[in-house]
């Protein structure tokens, strides 16, 4: 099969179209033909080792310190059953599913086996492939900061960072839970932010949020430009920051703030939990969650799809299309 490989960390022209070994499903396991998979921020980050402050080691010391230890990138994808263990019950070929392989990356693949009890979910029946492979990234992540902030119906939530993956998974979210949204983005994509059913947004080129005077419940940062220091003035008592994307030294100013105030800085990886799939699944077949996709690219074209995350500017999601491949 072919398969979206790096073996060196760097720039997109790392990354190369090669032929490796199709994987075959265990006793456990399905195997899905892949027909989009996405280049989220992780895909980013392990790729290129661009690290929030702090964290440059760690990531080498987890990722592989002179090479990739995982050479395929990719943690979420959506496809088509090709084949099943023996031991398989909850799935059979031919399903239509999505899948988040999380950390374990992978899916940049024509074919990826996944355990059955793992993060595979049946496709919504209402959304595309290419939808349904941007489910997973940014809609657990959200979902997940929103668990641990015990988000309350009627809230005030501000998400700095509004328009990327994680930001329009947690503006959906956000509204379907009752908060009082307000989006953090720039000019180019107040309009997208308001479709998605924001209450306020505030362009950042000609707002500051941390000088408007307003305070709110939550406030979430997915982009890593409104650490505690910027942005306690305008978190209400007993507040709650969410460090979607913080330093080293963003993290350790957190039992300090704990123990010195009422608010509360939440940070660290979002758990990876199929029933969170399971619900963004039952969100989007009733027209509660959609994933927004910007742009899409062929598989061959991979590296430029690498480089357009890496510009910082994408809104939503950047799909990695297989389908048609798949079709022939």
């Amino acid at each position: 099969m072919k398969a979206i490989v790096y073996t060196e960390y760097g720039p997109p022209d790392v990354i190369q179209l090669k032929e490796v070994a199709k994987p075959a499903p265990r006793d456990n396991e399905v195997l899905i033909k892949t027909h989009a998979t996405t280049v989220t921020s992780a895909d980013w980050r392990a790729r290129s080792l661009a690290m929030p402050v702090g964290f440059g080691l760690i990531a080498r010391l987890v990722l592989g310190v002179l090479r990739p230890r995982q050479s395929i990138l990719g943690s979420e994808l959506a496809g088509e059953i090709e084949s099943v263990g023996k031991g398989v019950n909850k799935f059979k070929v031919g399903d239509q599913v999505f899948a988040f392989s999380g950390a374990s990356m992978g899916c940049h693949a024509e074919y990826k086996c996944m355990p059955e009890d793992g993060a595979v979910v049946l496709k919504p029946a209402n959304l595309t492939y290419d939808e349904a492979a941007a489910i997973s990234f940014g809609g657990t992540t959200a979902l997940d900061f929103f668990r641990r902030a015990k988000l309350q119906n009627g809230e005030k939530v501000l998400i700095n960072g509004a328009s990327g993956a994680v930001g329009t998974a947690a503006v959906q979210l956000a509204r379907h839970f009752g908060a009082n949204v307000t989006g953090v983005c720039s000019t180019a994509n107040v309009e997208l932010v308001r479709s998605l059913g924001a209450n306020h947004v505030i362009d950042y080129t000609k707002e500051d949020f941390t000088e408007n005077g307003e305070t709110y419940g939550i406030i979430v940062d997915t982009v890593g430009t409104a650490p505690f220091s910027r942005s306690k003035g305008s978190l209400k008592e007993r507040g709650r920051l969410l460090l979607v994307l913080g330093g080293l030294p963003d993290m350790l100013w957190i039992p300090w703030v704990s123990m010195t105030s009422s608010k509360k800085v939440i940070a660290g990886p979002a758990a990876e939990r199929v029933e969170d799939l399971h619900f963004l699944a039952k969100l989007a077949e009733e027209g509660e969650f959609k994933p927004v996709i910007d742009r899409r690219y062929p598989f061959e074209q991979s590296a430029e799809a690498h480089s357009y995350v890496d510009t910082g500017r994408k809104k939503g999601n950047v799909v990695i299309t297989l389908e048609q491949r798949n079709k022939t």
